[in-house]
């Protein structure tokens, strides 16, 4: 490949292919009569268009020489040889090669003004009514709308892709919008985030007005604060410091921004325990939405199905089990309430309870739906109780809105047809998807919430679990006793000495949990790799990339997961001549056969599991590059069974999953699991950390570094508040 950076210049002669979802496109250009090939992303181009593309010549293994382009400028036609290319070339609609030459032939010089301005006059033309030159001349606008719109952005860094989703929201004005308020694409567009807005606005050298900055500032401090850190409410005088700090404006400017906002409903202002509590409207309906229907689930629950001792015996009977006084009463409460929150750590008979509680409901008539917030823990909870479980998005039936928002087909609306609703890992659950979730039960549905109240709580904003239980409002049922079989291993011992605070044995060599002793950070890197890689599957037949996963507290550091997973993906998955692979701009590499995990909800992306058809890929989901594309600039990742059609453009929410963090592994369960603790930041250092990343492991955990590491871990019980209002709508 010639990695020289070249200019060509020319008119798009054909569109061999492209992409609606990701905009990659295969043209063919004209350059001064000689035809090439070139591929890149390019929204709604058409034969005809003259364009400039700067990028490199590469030569494809199948397809041979083409020009792979970055960035592509338009030019509107500005002669009458260029506007007949283009009109000919089908690009309007209700004109083709022969309407083109009449309108040429007949206004010459004056044809690009009566398309644009003047359509009426469309109508000497014989064939062409004055309706149809109405629709010609608005489609002519519209398309040619959007190509200001690119050549206008384009130079700022906008791309092809958001500059269509520009258009789509702000109209053919979009430009002088922007130009007014360029924070406005804060709200109007994903990707254009405040520091970029802030780097718009001094590129294109606009002054817009202090407020429309200051609103849009006070409002990304919220929403960093939601989805950076779990809050889903700030105090008011919390936000004087980061205004002050963001925007560099005071405290009464700050109060006069607040309020403004208030007024226009983009906040929301709640007192809570005599604090005044600021809101983005959406997250403080759903807070307010979880507490109203968990409240109603609890009043209304249908007809009482009483549980009797020789109803309990007959289940014991039939599945060759005794329950322990706690999971008869959480039987009996799921029976015969409304609602109940089932927790416990490893080993307490959770999933042992969850089953009796399937078992008496169904013997009751009542109908069960079982879901998780994971695609890993839906499968785990199929296979432990033996009947079907969906995620928490599939069961509700995600869609994607026109605005790029994810909506459910099953809402208040159009509710889900079963009379009991059985939770897993509800730790997991964020209050905006929890709220979703409630609002498609239908009246008198029994909710069984099942969690682990000591794991980290959602990476989205909330703490749902949390809040639940410390309501005191809510029925629940702690599983403390571990069964004699659970005691058998040193996994299930060791986290719960870890979450009680006792320092975890590391000395035995006889059970499932093993500590290997590392005083350095490469130390500890060169042993896990040749654990990983060598040593774990020799000894135990495991799939060093199916079985085998490496959690990390942090992502940073020798240790953490970025360095990790280069290490792992060339020893594990090294380039080879049979395997396609791409490279980022940052210079991170995916290759076919690489393990990887989604770490941004997508609604939008296809993907097929046998005749099952769906889409959307999320946050944790993991999955192997089964194939690279060039030329669709497509990949196909299998994602437990899901093959779903991945654009390349989407590159930047996939990460190499050879090495995840804790926190990215919630809801999972490993054969194996691996763990360096040695050089991670201290705030990252803490007991629930620790607790998570242990219970996550099924058969064996191997822990390697410093014995004070892990003891310090287990010593620090320090958690991250996250300011929530859950608990007290709860008690209202």
């Amino acid at each position: 490949m010639n990695d020289t950076i070249e200019t060509i210049s020319g008119y798009v002669s054909d569109v061999v292919f492209q992409n609606s979802t990701n905009a990659f496109t295969v043209l063919e250009i004209n350059v001064n009569g000689e035809l090439h090939t070139a591929v890149g992303e390019v929204s709604d181009i058409a034969a005809g268009e003259e364009i400039e593309l700067e990028g490199v010549w590469a030569s494809h293994p199948t397809f041979g020489r083409q020009f792979k382009f970055t960035v592509c400028r338009r030019s509107m036609p500005d002669t009458t040889a260029k506007l007949f290319r283009y009109l000919s070339s089908g690009a309007v609609k209700g004109i083709g090669p022969k309407t083109a030459a009449k309108i040429i032939r007949l206004f010459g010089d004056e044809s690009f003004d009566v398309l644009e301005r003047d359509p009426d006059r469309l109508a000497a033309i014989p064939g062409i009514s004055k309706k149809k030159a109405a629709e010609i001349s608005s489609e002519f606008n519209l398309r040619n709308a959007l190509r200001r719109i690119m050549l206008e952005l384009e130079s700022y860094g906008v791309t092809p892709s958001e500059s269509a989703a520009i258009y789509k929201t702000l109209g053919v004005n979009a430009v002088a919008i922007i130009r007014e308020n360029p924070y406005i694409l804060c709200d109007a567009v994903n990707g254009f985030s405040f520091e970029r807005v802030e780097k718009l606005v001094s590129d294109m050298g606009v002054e817009p007005a202090p407020d429309y900055r200051d609103q849009a500032g006070i409002l990304y401090i919220l929403t960093h604060n939601l989805y950076a850190n779990g809050h889903t409410c700030i105090p008011r005088k919390k936000m004087y410091a980061p205004c002050e700090d963001l925007l560099g404006i005071d405290q009464a400017r700050t109060d006069l921004m607040i309020t403004a906002l208030l007024a226009m409903n983009r906040l929301v202002s709640c007192e809570i325990d005599g604090r005044e509590m600021l809101f983005l409207p959406n997250i403080y309906e759903a807070e307010k939405n979880i507490a109203v229907l968990l409240k109603r689930v609890v009043r209304h629950v249908s007809a009482t199905a009483d549980v009797t001792p020789s109803d309990i015996e007959r289940i014991e009977s039939q599945e060759g089990i005794e329950y322990a006084e706690k999971q008869r009463e959480a039987i009996r409460i799921a029976a015969e309430k409304g609602l109940l929150i089932l927790t416990g750590g490893p080993g307490t008979g959770k999933t042992t309870a969850v089953r009796g509680i399937i078992s008496i409901l169904e013997r009751k008539n009542i109908r069960v739906a079982l879901c998780a917030p994971t695609g890993m823990a839906a499968k785990r909870m199929s296979e432990v109780t033996d009947r079907e479980a969906k995620t928490i998005h599939r069961l509700l039936e995600v869609e994607w809105s026109e605005d790029d928002k994810p909506v459910f087909r099953r809402n208040a609306g159009n509710q889900l047809a079963c009379g009991a609703l059985i939770v897993d890992e509800v730790s997991m659950v964020d209050v905006e998807l929890m709220a979703s979730l409630l609002d498609a039960l239908p009246l008198g549905c029994r909710v069984i919430l099942v969690g682990d109240a000591d794991q980290l709580p959602s990476v989205g904003p909330g703490n749902v679990l949390g809040d639940l239980i410390a309501s005191g409002e809510m029925p629940v049922v702690c599983l403390t006793e571990i069964f004699r079989q659970a005691q058998k291993s040193l996994i299930v011992m060791n986290a719960h000495r870890v979450i009680h605070g006792e320092h975890p044995v590391l000395n035995r060599t006889d059970s499932d949990f093993f500590f290997m002793p590392r005083e350095t950070s490469e130390a500890v890197s060169d042993t896990l790799v040749s654990l990983v890689s060598k040593r774990l599957p020799d000894a135990y037949g495991f799939s060093p990339i199916l079985d085998i996963q490496v959690l990390c507290p942090s992502k940073r550091g020798e240790c953490g997961t970025q360095s990790l997973n280069r290490r792992l993906q060339a020893v594990l998955n090294p380039p080879a001549r049979t395997k396609n692979e791409l490279r980022t701009a940052g210079g991170r590499v995916f290759r076919e056969g690489d393990r990887v995990m989604q770490v941004k909800n997508n609604y939008d992306i296809p993907w097929k599991k046998g005749e099952e058809t769906g889409d959307g890929v999320f946050n944790g989901d993991i999955g192997l590059i089964r194939r690279i594309n060039y030329l669709t600039s497509l990949m196909e990742i299998d994602f437990d069974g899901r093959i779903a059609e991945y654009p390349n453009e989407n590159l930047s929410e996939l990460e190499l999953a050879y090495a995840i963090t804790v926190h990215k592994s919630q809801g999972s369960e490993y054969p194996v699991a691996v763990l360096p603790l040695i050089d991670s930041p201290r705030p990252l250092m803490y007991r629930n950390l620790l607790y998570t990343a242990v219970t996550r492991a099924k058969k064996i955990l191997v822990v390697i570094g410093r014995q004070d590491a892990v003891y310090a871990m287990t010593d620090n019980n320090k958690t991250h508040l996250r300011y929530s209002a859950l608990k007290a709508f709860l008690r209202e």
